[in-house]
């Protein structure tokens, strides 16, 4: 019996009482059990052992109780109460030696001190339950309660019967004689119970409690039989079931547990315990027609029956509840609630049938600079706004029809309007899927089809409004290129050897980025701030950027501001938005020492960190008013040197691969 919980305190004090406490305990109850079945030290020692060492065993098992509740302080009062309910067994018996001298009538005190023990481990069981398991389904608390049923029933009908078969006499007599036997029956209801919602695999220390209820009950039911019938005889192993199962339970007490129970039920047949139980509960009905049983045994039998009745009903009520929550989540997307694909597809095709009476439009829509925000803030992030803007689609579109998500940042809305009236609930739509903020622009682009005329049936009706998406996405592109021409055209009219510059310049920084793996929207990003880094040059006086001397302090300051005054003048233009957040980041730093928000590591968007590197090599390898250009070699060898601090080490080693000698 080691104790193997933790006590809350290191006190060797403790410890060593502890082990006392072990020692007494397997010392006492294997010279017990030595003396009952090999008579170890003869008959002389039968008062001795029957008296002292059995009585001490019962007083030893309420002490482990206690020392468990008066040191752990988790489930004290668990502990506390099954100590006095041991502690009254112990007393009784203490009573029956001591002072009956072994001959108590019955009824007497003692079965008073006897019976005590019922309640308070019927208390400390119920407490425990409550401590250890948090929270199980109604259907396996029923499993649990028709397991115990069952048991109930066929001990009322072989314990109880035969109590009641073979005990005459006073009221109290019959009385006392049962109280036994039922208190047993609880017992083994209560633990039966505790084994059916942990799915009959209880543990360790559910395991310990059920092997000392069980005994006691064996114990009992063999005393009361072979007392009923004349055949019991004081000194044999019968003696030691009682103090066993006191043991027993102390040592429950200091076994380890997990507060809450973990079922694992796939695989397993639910059924398996209503049915099986029921059928007991079926037999013991079936032999009380033949044998007469006892109105308890009957009764059990027959609530096992209506209770696995309604443990039927239930489980068909927990199965439409779970069918309903499985089609909902079928039809709906988990992150943003709204429903998905597969319920559009439904509904779309309901619409297009009711099209001629009820006209309805279906839109997509595909956010802009969503990518831009997730690479920014993460993926936690990404999905906080896409929360965040289904949200306000919903209540935007509420009065005119359902809002459905796609996947990614697809979102869609089938209205059911008339035509005239359907660009204002786009537009409404639109404004909803729109966020702003330091740094970030959301917007949508869309495609409509209009119902009916348009399509004949669902997969047109997606086909069209997403060839209009992306033709809307196409012209979007081409406003992007419109800008991107006007501002290059500015470049090169201030410097007119700029243009050849840039386009070899770019071609170095795609390189590098093919090699990391960036995808085709990714590198067409990365070509557009490569060839517009520079853009914010024109906010520079031609003074301090041709001067031929070093820069002062003041001067440098300035220059440091043309990443910023590059991002404020691709932010006027929408398209551009994106890769003004790559400009304004091309002179950050991979140790965070760089300008002009002192980003680090992987906060540095990796467009940005291309350019930084594939920029130093350019501006090494040109001439500079102020210098002369450096060698390609030399070049390398300064770029390598900073690889992580200045510059991130991958980038560096994917420049290397595809490095080249020319760039102007």
């Amino acid at each position: 019996m080691a104790a193997v919980i933790e006590l809350s305190s290191s006190s060797w004090t403790r410890a060593g009482l502890l082990k006392a406490w072990q020692t007494a305990v397997v010392v006492g109850f294997a010279f017990l059990v030595a003396h009952l079945t090999l008579g170890l030290g003869g008959p002389r020692l039968d008062h001795f052992v029957d008296w002292w060492v059995y009585d001490t065993l019962e007083v030893l098992a309420a002490g482990g109780c206690f020392l468990r509740s008066v040191w752990v302080e988790e489930e004290r009062l668990a502990w506390g109460i099954l100590g006095a309910g041991i502690l009254s067994f112990a007393i009784g018996d203490i009573c029956y030696d001591f002072v009956y001298g072994g001959e108590a009538p019955v009824p007497s005190v003692c079965d008073a001190f006897f019976l005590g023990l019922y309640p308070c481990a019927y208390a400390s069981l119920a407490l425990l339950v409550k401590s250890r398991v948090s929270k199980f389904s109604p259907s396996i608390a029923l499993d649990g309660v028709i397991a115990a049923l069952a048991v109930g029933a066929v001990s009322a009908a072989v314990v109880v019967q035969v109590v009641l078969n073979s005990t005459s006499g006073s009221k109290s007599l019959v009385l006392v004689s049962l109280a036994y036997p039922l208190g047993d029956l609880v017992l083994l209801a209560l633990v039966v119970f505790v084994f059916a919602i942990t799915g009959w695999r209880p543990g360790r220390a559910w395991a310990t409690v059920g092997a000392a209820f069980a005994l006691f009950a064996v114990g009992d039911s063999v005393y009361l039989y072979a007392c009923a019938t004349g055949t019991y005889s004081e000194g044999t192993l019968l003696d030691a079931t009682w103090p066993a199962a006191l043991l027993l339970l102390a040592a429950f007490a200091w076994q380890t547990h997990e507060r809450d129970f973990h079922f694992d039920l796939e695989g397993r047949f639910l059924g398996a315990t209503p049915i099986g139980f029921g059928l007991v509960g079926v037999g013991v009905l079936i032999v009380s027609r033949a044998e007469h049983l006892n109105v308890l045994a009957v009764a059990l039998g027959a609530l096992t029956v209506l209770t696995v009745f309604a443990r039927t009903a239930l489980s068909f009520r927990e199965n439409a509840v779970l069918y309903a929550d499985a089609r909902q989540q079928s039809l709906s997307d988990s992150l943003t609630g709204l429903a998905n694909r597969r319920k559009l597809v439904s509904d779309l095709e309901r619409a297009i049938e009711a099209a001629q009476t009820r006209p309805s439009v279906l839109v997509i829509f595909d956010l802009n600079g969503f990518k831009q925000y997730n690479d920014t803030l993460g993926h936690p992030g990404g999905d906080a706004l896409l929360v965040r803007l289904a949200h306000k689609l919903s209540v935007a579109s509420a009065a005119h029809g359902e809002t459905y998500r796609l996947g990614g940042d697809e979102f869609c809305l089938l209205a059911y309007v008339e035509r005239d009236q359907a660009d204002a609930v786009i537009d409404a739509a639109i404004a909803a899927l729109e966020e702003s903020g330091e740094g970030f622009s959301i917007s949508s682009s869309f495609g409509a089809a209009y119902l009916p005329g348009e399509a004949t049936d669902a997969s047109g009706a997606l086909r069209v409004a997403d060839q209009r998406l992306y033709a809307q996405k196409a012209q979007l592109q081409r406003g992007r290129g419109d800008s991107y021409e006007l501002l290059l055209r500015a470049l090169s009219e201030r410097e007119p050897a700029l243009r050849e510059h840039v386009q070899g310049f770019a071609d170095l920084s795609l390189a590098v980025g093919r090699l990391l793996g960036l995808r085709d929207d990714d590198l067409e990003e990365l070509r557009l701030a490569a060839e517009l880094h520079d853009v914010g040059k024109l906010g520079i006086p031609d003074e301090v950027l041709a001067k031929p001397r070093s820069l002062g302090h003041e001067e440098w300051e300035f220059i440091r501001q043309h990443t910023v005054i590059g991002q404020r003048i691709l932010n006027g233009a929408p398209a551009l938005r994106g890769v003004g957040e790559i400009v304004r980041a091309t002179h950050e730093r991979w140790d965070g020492s760089g300008y002009v928000d002192g980003l680090a590591g992987s906060d540095i968007p990796i467009a940005a960190r291309i350019i930084a590197v594939c920029d130093t090599y350019s501006a090494m390898t040109s001439v500079r008013p102020y210098r002369s250009a450096v060698s390609h070699e030399e070049a390398v060898e300064e770029i390598e040197r900073c690889a992580g601090t200045q510059f991130d080490p991958v980038v560096v080693r994917a420049f290397m691969a595809v490095r080249t000698p020319a760039l102007v």
